[in-house]
């Protein structure tokens, strides 16, 4: 569906996105692992032309998109900032509604689809009427996320847009976006720095690291064959945090300890 070919982004002489090569396939949910740094928001960027690349080339479906003008293209790859990016003077049904208005729909068409989306998205009807500051961050990115899909595009890209959240909501609309995904068959690519999350959402992950992508493999992959130590250890983290977690329940409570002494 979405590929990148000998993608290389360099501001003077420094290079930030070096040499990359990436085929995501219809349908795959893909993640873009690594660092501050690494090179993924950057390398997402690209992906839409939101950053030009100073070479190589990325295609969808088989068209080099440099053939597609950048507002044509856009309506076939959603974009989810890490901040939802909405537009704070307009409401949230106004929100979801820009892209659809821009192209011309006609209101009732585009009533329809607001009210779709919010449905998928599991925002209530009343809340169409409110701003994005009467709402909570995972309802902004909720909004974001409908947003995105309001012109039915093939491909979603998504920048890190759980990671200014809860924990509960996090993990909530971590499920809440896969679920989307599914039924919609989506092509999606993510990008985060939190192993956890790529190893529970990602049907593979890319490991970066100073703009290489060093290996793009299923998370079991990951965990059994890493291709170096800098990918050994990302992925021994999650590994540490689930032994401490174990470690603690099955530690007897304080009192009882106390008690069987």
């Amino acid at each position: 569906m979405i590929q990148a070919k000998h993608l290389r982004k360099s501001y003077g002489d420094t290079t930030v996105v070096d040499d990359i090569n990436l085929s995501v396939e219809a349908g795959e949910l893909l993640v873009l692992l690594g660092g501050s740094g690494s090179g993924k928001t950057t390398t997402l960027k690209m992906l839409n032309r939101l950053i030009e690349p100073t070479s190589g080339l990325v295609q969808l479906a088989g068209t080099d998109t440099t053939t597609i003008p950048p507002h044509e293209l856009r309506r076939q790859i959603g974009y989810v900032f890490q901040q939802s990016g909405l537009f704070p003077h307009m409401t949230v049904r106004n929100n979801i509604g820009i892209t659809p208005t821009l192209l011309g729909w006609p209101d009732d068409r585009i009533t329809a689809r607001v009210d779709e989306l919010m449905d998928l998205v599991e925002l209530s009807s009343e809340m169409g009427n409110r701003f994005p500051h009467e709402l909570s961050g995972g309802q902004q990115q909720r909004v974001g996320v409908a947003r995105a899909l309001a012109a039915s595009p093939r491909v979603m890209l998504l920048d890190e847009p759980f990671g200014s959240l809860d924990a509960l909501t996090r993990e909530r609309l971590q499920e809440s976006f896969l679920r989307i995904h599914r039924a919609l068959s989506l092509t999606t690519i993510l990008v985060t720095h939190d192993m956890t999350e790529a190893l529970m959402m990602g049907d593979r992950i890319g490991v970066l690291r100073e703009g290489a992508l060093l290996q793009v493999a299923s998370p079991r992959e990951l965990l059994s064959r890493p291709v170096d130590g800098y990918v050994e250890q990302l992925m021994n983290t999650p590994r540490r945090h689930a032994a401490v977690i174990d470690a603690l329940a099955d530690t007897p409570p304080r009192e009882t300890r106390i008690l069987d002494g």
